[in-house]
């Protein structure tokens, strides 16, 4: 899950995310012939193990992976898979970089490849992009293959190889916990209003001549005349920048500023890339309203989940304003967890 730095690891820029509580368990063994089998969520599918057919809807996720092992010259595994998970899916949460990045690491180890965490982020990334068809960069992979425990990582995307760069984040020594509002409002990467984003980013970038829209200037921004791609320009000019100065605030626990760089944040994003909703901007106000350092939406947008950097005691008070205001609205009922800083993607014994 994202802290700070949404729509900046495709234009080459910063993020800082963290692994939450909830994830995907993965369980595998080994099976004879052709075909992988898969149970998960009550349903079970199968495909062949050396892509030798396209599947698509939920299976694609799994037969993705095999496809991108494959393409990587290592003879993806027959294998008997089992999949379980606690992560709301649409929600903004990285469940399909967890379940992708999940199923590499069972199928290398089968394959008896040793891969590292930028690999399994790699073929987890080529499964969504070229094979499911979502269009995300590479944040919601490198999150799931690198997060540590009492830490968020702050994550460089200016090289071919993002630099993962380790940070502190102590809140709950200051007294303070992370709230996950799940506003159960729900998006789709591969279908939804993310790949038009991304588009309009690489156009900007383009018009100015740039390679990665990242090292944009203020006198590049002025000079764009048109409105939409300079609205999509200034957020990821200006996030950059506070990426930079959330991580010093981690470092520094500096939490006031902490928070005021997560609510600064959302509204870039609500405002210039207008990639919030309703229910988001409502759980955001709800939150800062009751007495929260900093909220903002996290993930790609359009629906999905809030943060906020809050006093423990005043998450059940936060809850149950939610669940009252969005009743009123007739919008389904929210969920509101707590999450420190968790591992990432890893064996179990």
């Amino acid at each position: 899950m994202n802290l700070i730095g949404d729509h900046t690891d495709y234009s080459g820029g910063l993020a800082m995310p963290i692994a939450i509580n909830k994830g995907i368990t993965v369980k595998a063994r080994l099976r004879e012939g052709e075909r992988t089998h898969v149970w998960s969520m009550g349903q079970t599918a199968d495909f062949d193990r050396l892509g030798r057919e396209h599947v698509t809807g939920w299976l694609a996720y799994v037969a993705g992976v095999a496809w991108a092992l494959n393409e990587r010259g290592i003879q993806a595994p027959a294998l008997d898979i089992v999949i379980e998970s606690d992560i709301p899916v649409g929600a903004g949460l990285s469940s399909s970089a967890a379940l992708t990045c999940g199923i590499a690491l069972a199928m290398t180890s089968f394959a008896g490849y040793p891969a590292t965490p930028t690999e399994i982020a790699l073929l987890g990334a080529k499964a969504e992009n070229d094979y499911v068809g979502a269009p995300t960069g590479l944040l919601d992979q490198f999150s799931v293959c690198f997060a540590q425990a009492d830490h968020a990582l702050l994550l460089d995307f200016s090289q071919p190889e993002p630099q993962v760069t380790p940070v502190e984040a102590k809140w709950a020594e200051a007294g303070l916990t992370l709230a996950v509002i799940d506003t159960a409002s729900r998006h789709n990467h591969a279908t939804g209003g993310y790949g038009t984003r991304r588009q309009e980013v690489e156009s900007a970038a383009a018009s100015l001549g740039l390679e990665q829209l990242s090292s944009v200037g203020l006198d590049q921004i002025v000079s764009l005349t048109d409105p939409v791609l300079k609205s999509r320009t200034q957020p990821v000019f200006t996030e950059n920048a506070r990426v930079r100065g959330a991580a010093k605030a981690l470092r520094d626990q500096r939490w006031d500023l902490f928070g005021t760089m997560l609510t600064a944040s959302h509204n870039s994003l609500c405002e210039d890339f207008q990639v919030s909703c309703p229910e988001l901007d409502l759980a955001v106000e709800s939150a800062l309203a009751r007495g929260a350092l900093g909220a903002r939406m996290t993930g790609g947008g359009f629906g999905g989940c809030a943060i906020a950097l809050i006093e423990p005691e005043r998450v059940d008070e936060l809850r149950s304003m939610l669940e009252a205001l969005f009743d009123a609205r007739d919008w389904p009922k929210p969920n509101v967890f707590v999450t420190p800083p968790t591992n990432g993607a890893h064996q179990l014994p």
